[in-house]
């Protein structure tokens, strides 16, 4: 049914989404295409005995009318509430605030970076970057908006003033070294406490043994991209991290293998502890809470491994993760951190599509419950909608964007 209504909005939407695309002012950015996937991939499909055609899920590259987006179906504890914040931004993923209180907006296969600004309680939508090659990394900087696409990195300087008319970016790709390799390289980029950028590399595979120098790991720069360090190493596909803001250690998601099994291996929230820089995660050795891999087998192959703090379930795929930190919510969700579960694609029983929370616990684990659900209909094994990141307002709110409706969800609370 999902398929059906997406291809019927492309139908009757084609037209309006052009005109919405036209009548942007936006910088044009020309990338050469990335290296495909590596050829080193030795997962083996047929031993998972899953479906052969189970596929991802296109994302609709056209406006999604208010009447379609499924904000009926979200359900929440008591207390909360859920309403559209924004909409218009067809693949919208990745969110950061600028000081001037735009909203920047990244996305993957659309190529578009948008700018969302407030007129007087009414959100205002304006493309102001295509052309990129998934532009998912973003993050604000002394003013300026650093755009990383896969191993393209862009700044633009004083951003919140040129909205209009962007303007030629300072190209920063040398300087950060990235790999030109496309699979899981969409980009998730960070300011951490100690000052220093962020960024994570993806395996170049599903599952294969990798240089670890170079991919399957989290690296830190300057900001001007020098002093490149590895912090963490072994990952497979963290598209979201955060500092917990009392310990603040590091903690992020990672996706799990594919063609391996409908139940596994489960997907997990990873925590980096403190004086463990360069510690190694598993990748692609050893999975979840101490699985070897099928294919690529070694001699004790979850030895000196980091474990995860938490299973976030079987290829749910957890994208953004951030620690809540303001006082609108309940007492008890202060230092939990959020993560949008972005959907399977390779499980005949769809898993995730929804929002968790993930409490840490004393032992430096953490426990994960619900949190905004009904997107997923199980008895019909059909999606609505799939939250990608979240993002806490400065009232204490917290924002969703959900990628194939082009939507961002504020989700609020009052006694």
């Amino acid at each position: 049914m999902i398929k059906t209504r997406m291809l019927r909005n492309s139908l009757l939407l084609a037209a309006v989404g052009a005109a919405f695309a036209a009548s942007q002012l936006v910088a044009q950015v020309t990338a050469p295409a990335p290296q495909a996937t590596s050829p080193l991939d030795r997962s083996n499909p047929a031993a998972s005995t899953q479906d052969p055609n189970l596929s991802g899920h296109p994302v609709p590259p056209t406006l999604t009318p208010t009447e379609r987006i499924p904000l009926a179906h979200l359900k929440l504890p008591p207390g909360f509430k859920a309403e559209i914040w924004s909409q218009g931004h067809p693949g919208g993923r990745t969110m950061v605030m600028g000081p001037k209180g735009t909203l920047f907006v990244g996305s993957r296969g659309i190529g578009r970076v948008y700018a969302i600004t407030d007129r007087g309680g009414r959100r205002e939508v304006k493309t102001i970057i295509q052309g990129l090659q998934e532009p998912n990394g973003l993050v604000i900087h002394n003013g300026a908006l650093y755009v990383f696409a896969i191993h393209r990195v862009f700044r633009y300087d004083n951003i919140e003033d040129k909205l209009d008319a962007p303007g030629q970016p300072v190209e920063m790709t040398a300087a950060f070294d990235l790999p030109a390799t496309r699979h899981h390289n969409w980009k998730y980029v960070a300011f951490g406490p100690d000052g220093k950028l962020y960024v994570q590399v993806g395996a170049n595979c599903n599952i294969c043994e990798l240089n670890n120098g170079t991919h399957a790991h989290i690296r830190r720069y300057n900001a001007d991209g020098t002093g490149m360090e590895i912090v963490a190493r072994g990952i497979r596909n963290t598209v979201g991290f955060d500092w917990h803001p009392v310990t603040r250690e590091l903690w992020f998601t990672d996706n799990g293998r594919d063609w391996a099994g409908d139940n596994g291996p489960q997907d997990e929230l990873d925590r980096l502890p403190a004086g463990q820089d360069g510690a190694f995660f598993g990748f692609p050795y050893c999975h979840a809470q101490g699985i070897p891999d099928p294919d690529i087998k070694m001699p004790n192959a979850c030895a000196n491994v980091v474990m995860p703090a938490a299973l976030t379930g079987p290829h749910a795929a957890g994208l953004g993760i951030k620690f809540y930190t303001g006082t609108m919510f309940p007492a008890n969700y202060r230092n939990v951190a959020f993560i949008a579960r972005h959907g399977s694609w390779n499980r005949s029983d769809k898993f995730g599509y929804d929002v968790v929370v993930a409490r840490p616990t004393a032992d430096g684990k953490a426990t994960i419950e619900p949190f905004m659900t009904g997107l997923l209909d199980q008895t019909k094994n059909e999606f609505y909608g799939r939250p990608a990141y979240v993002n806490q307002l400065a009232d204490g709110s917290l924002l969703v964007s959900d990628e194939v409706n082009g939507a961002i969800y504020r989700i609020s609370y009052a006694q």
